[in-house]
Parts: C-alpha cells; structure tokens; sequence
C-alpha cells in the first residue's frame, strides 16, 4: 500500500515570472535518488482527489523536500493552486518513484520544465565537483523562460547551451532540438543521453537519437 505523509509548506522563492520554488517538511526517513519524484496532492476540500507528480530538485540530505513548479493558470489546476498556497498550508506527498537517474556523464537534452529532475542531478555533481564532461542543451520560448539559468551556467559553463525557440536573442540558438541539430552538436552518440520535457519531445528525441546510433540502454528519460 502507498504511504502518504502531510507537510507543511515552509517557504517559497520566485524563480522566473511563472516559475516557484517551494520547501516542504521533510517527513522521517524519506529518502529520493536525484531525478526522481514523488506524486503531491494539496490538502484542501476540493483537491484531495487530484494527484499530480513534482521531481525534487534539492539535495537528498536537506531537512526539507525542494520542488520547482511551473505554473499553469489557463488549466485552473494544481499548479495554479500550489502557487496561491501560503506557508503553513499544506499538500500531501507519496511515495518516491522515478527512472530518471545519473548514470555517468553525457548529454542533458530539457524543455522548459522537464530541466526540474535535471536540477537535483546537476547539483549534486557539482557539490562532488563531478559535473565536468556533461552538457546540457535546454531549450525554451523566451530568455524569460529559463529556470535556474545562473546556477546552471554557474555549474556546467560553456557547456550549457540555452535554446529559444520563440526569440531570436543575441548569444542564444535559434533552433529546436531535433536531428540536424544534434548532428550538428554531438560528436559522440555512444554516451547517456538524458530526456526530459513534453511528451512529444521525450518521443521524437528517443526515436531520433536511436537513429543516430545511441544505445536505446543509454537513453535515460521518465517512462
């Protein structure tokens, strides 16, 4: 049977102009692997029905559980409902689940929220100083739109590429992740290759990595 534990929320940050971060209590003994998640429910009447997964983005040693989450007004839902809450109000989480995990370095393809599980992997290598030798291509509308985009030049350099696909910003690629693209950018397909974001994306990236000669063992993406 799935254990469900009530937490309080205890603080929350703005990240981008529809993107928070919020920190739960942390119930006793719970435990995650970077880029897994866990399925929340807000505590509220009305709500309680309504489960939705969030991947952790802090370090599996806080006193707290860390979540980024992107707000979706137009959709009257969950999200829309987390970012009204207030500290002191509360949601109830499950237990942890989830295929994406680190399995040495390669290549981080995101879009737009799916950066989320890429955030607790990232930072953990960086606080082991073992991010060097992965790259990440995340792809986004706007300058905007970029969540953590700091922190994560901060933690990968050069070797983080931002992608617009709504503007056409100096100092940004103009493009979207598919096949020419990553022809283009990958010389090595023998490597993990990490996918998170939209469905579709998830779709077309395996299908076009695996025809571009990546071992479909080697694609890492929430199934």
């Amino acid at each position: 049977m799935e254990n469900a534990y009530t937490v309080r929320l205890l603080e929350t940050r703005q990240v981008t102009h529809d993107v928070k971060e919020f920190r739960f209590e942390k119930p006793k003994g719970y435990r995650f692997v970077p880029g897994q998640a866990t399925d929340m429910t807000i505590n509220k009447p009305g709500w309680t029905d309504k489960k939705n997964p969030f991947t952790f983005t802090g370090y599996n040693d806080d006193p707290f559980i860390q979540f980024t989450i992107k707000r979706y007004p137009d959709h009257h839902g969950v999200t829309d409902q987390l970012h009204q809450l207030k500290p002191g109000d509360s949601v109830i989480v499950h237990d942890v689940w989830g295929a994406i995990e680190y399995r040495g370095p390669g290549v981080f393809l995101a879009g737009g929220a799916g950066i989320t599980p890429f955030l607790a992997i990232l930072r953990q290598l960086h606080r082991e100083n073992k991010a060097r030798g992965n790259t990440l291509y995340f792809s986004n509308k706007t300058v905007g739109d970029i969540i953590e985009h700091q922190e994560l030049l901060a933690i990968l350099g050069v070797s983080a590429s931002f992608i617009l696909t709504n503007d056409n910003t100096e100092g940004y690629l103009h493009t979207r992740i598919n096949k020419t693209f990553l022809k283009e950018q990958v010389s090595d397909f023998q490597q993990p290759f990490y996918i998170c974001g939209p469905d579709a994306m998830v779709a077309e990236l395996n299908d076009t990595l695996k025809e571009l000669g990546a071992n479909p063992e080697a694609l890492i993406f929430e199934k």
